[in-house]
């Protein structure tokens, strides 16, 4: 047999109980409130998709690089239809680059569609 403990409590919260605890003794009920709301406290990581996976991020990640790279494309050939003399080191270096991030993405693969929400 468990043993027992007296627990005194305001008259008002023994009122509470007596009105909500239907077929129930007011220590089953109690202990039921308790289990319920410790399990509750448990089950709250259930919301963790408000973090993402290491998918979703390398996803993302994929998809930044192919834009960085699109934005450098961009400003090259810009740079070259200004007709601008931009200087041979410059202009090897941002070819360097580019020829950089382009294998790096053709290495890993394709990868998934990283998806933003905005609200």
């Amino acid at each position: 047999m468990p043993e027992k403990r007296m627990l005194i409590v305001p008259a008002e919260l023994v009122r509470r109980i007596d009105e909500n605890r239907g077929d129930l003794a007011q220590a089953e009920f109690l202990e039921f409130l308790i289990d319920s709301r410790l399990t509750e406290k448990v089950k709250e990581p259930a919301d963790i998709k408000k973090y993402i996976t290491k998918e979703e991020f390398h996803s993302f990640e994929e998809d930044t690089k192919k834009l960085l790279k699109s934005f450098l494309d961009f400003f090259v050939s810009y740079g070259m239809e200004l007709g601008k003399q931009s200087p041979q080191a410059e202009f090897e270096e941002l070819t360097a680059k580019l020829h950089e991030l382009e294998s790096d993405l053709a290495s890993e693969g394709k990868g998934g569609e990283a998806k933003i929400k905005w609200k």
